[in-house]
């Protein structure tokens, strides 16, 4: 067996073995499912509901506003503006809508307040501006004579849909689940970056701390070392996620039959109820098609080859940073560009490929070596030519090896270094040597 076979072997092993690996292995699913139904449960409690005061010296608006399970509206216009006032110190109310009384409806748009101790939200104000904006434009209406039951029936609401040049039936929201989709396979492999590209970083720290390197570098070529590590650490990586995946398949055909309903007393029910559960059924059935349309056999290649390359081409930057510093402390100041470029592809796929897929920004980073593995995992669900996949691939892989090459010359340097700082100048007095 070749010396790189027994390191990465070793490697391996001594991440399977660790106490922590397994319990998060298998912990780690439970974790998410107690979070998502913890999330699920205050979503579902109901907030405190809010006592807002109106005093409305109009008349008028008073009676517009509706109550809701966040908000209950007093109407308090007998009572002084003052006295109300001096309520909201006690915090009897949330808040005293105040509409007074002006000469004309013009007057009145600008003079309304709403007194509060604390800042109301941004979505109260909006539905509070939008009751009182209608009711005025009902009076104008009025006013001019102009015929409301008329002008309601007027408005028209445009209903577009949406089909493909073939005449083929689609549906809308379709790049929400494209970005969804590609989105979901470029945070996984962000998040293994960060994750196992640390552990490659600590596994040389804790080495080099321990001054076990300097026996292991007399008898192996620093570059095997460093490569063994990362590969070491990946297949263990690799390990994880392939057991995550059974036990969430496992716990997601568990639920299917433990909250499975039976389909078979139908007869009750509604004709109304049945024909709008069948409309909703063959919406979710064109969605699932459309779903099998994508391309999902470039999608999982692509993460396969995209998942490899930004896993080795990142983790030579750890490893380099792990054999340069002595401690996790001292690896922040090198830590910082290592992770930008991951945050902006996250950004630039969220906020420019759903928006335009093949524009110059999305074109031009999925192509970049540091942000292609995320940006263009975004990109693919929307179709790519193979040339531009082929173009991407070669300059990841291209540049990974050119970074390998580079760290291995820090790596080979700094793991026999010890008690001083470096500073990037020092690191690029280590590439020369």
């Amino acid at each position: 067996m070749s010396i790189l076979n027994l390191i990465i072997k070793r490697e391996f092993m001594a991440k399977v073995r660790n106490k922590s690996f397994i319990v998060m292995t298998f912990l780690s699913p439970l974790l998410f499912v107690g979070i998502a139904v913890f999330v699920g449960y205050l979503s579902s409690l109901k907030a405190d509901v809010k006592q807002i005061a109106i005093h409305d010296e109009t008349g008028i608006f008073a009676n517009e506003f509706k109550n809701s399970d966040e908000y209950h509206y007093l109407n308090l216009s007998q009572v002084g503006l003052k006295t109300l006032k001096d309520s909201l110190v006690m915090e009897s109310y949330e808040g005293v809508l105040y509409i007074p009384k002006t000469d004309s409806l013009s007057q009145l748009q600008e003079k309304v307040q709403f007194i509060s101790n604390d800042s109301p939200s941004l979505g109260f104000l909006g539905e509070t501006e939008e009751t009182i904006a209608n009711k005025i434009t009902k009076l104008n209406f009025e006013t001019a004579k102009l015929d409301t039951l008329a002008i309601r029936k007027a408005k028209a609401e445009v209903n577009i849909s949406v089909a493909k040049a073939s005449g083929e039936e689609t549906l809308k929201g379709l790049n929400e689940i494209k970005i969804a989709i590609g989105g979901a396979f470029g945070y996984l492999i962000m998040m293994f970056i960060i994750i196992y590209g640390n552990m490659v970083m600590r596994s040389v720290i804790e080495e080099k701390t321990n001054r076990i390197i300097e026996i292991i570098i007399s008898s192996v070529k620093p570059f095997q070392l460093m490569m063994g590590k990362i590969i070491g650490t990946s297949l263990a990586g690799v390990l994880q996620f392939f057991i995550w995946a059974i036990i969430g398949l496992g716990l997601m055909f568990g639920a299917s039959a433990f909250f499975g309903v039976n389909a078979a007393p139908t007869a009750n029910v509604s004709p109304e109820v049945m024909q709008q559960a069948q409309a909703q059924m063959s919406t979710a059935q064109l969605y699932l098609k459309e779903i099998m349309n994508l391309p999902l056999g470039t999608i999982i290649s692509c993460f396969i080859l995209y998942f490899v390359g930004g896993y080795f081409l990142y983790s030579s930057f750890y490893a380099a940073i792990g054999a340069a510093v002595d401690s996790e402390t001292d690896s922040q100041q090198f830590l910082l560009p290592i992770m930008m470029p991951l945050i902006l592809g996250v950004y630039i796929g969220f906020f420019t490929v759903i928006n335009d897929p093949h524009g110059n920004i999305a074109t031009v980073f999925s192509m970049v070596p540091l942000t292609s593995p995320i940006v263009m995992l975004m990109r693919i669900p929307f179709g790519v030519p193979w040339w531009q996949l082929a173009i991407s691939l070669t300059l990841l892989f291209g540049t990974f090896l050119g970074v390998v090459w580079f760290a291995s010359k820090i790596y080979r340097v700094g793991i026999l270094m010890y008690g001083k700082k470096p500073t990037w100048k020092e690191l690029y007095k280590w590439l020369q040597y």
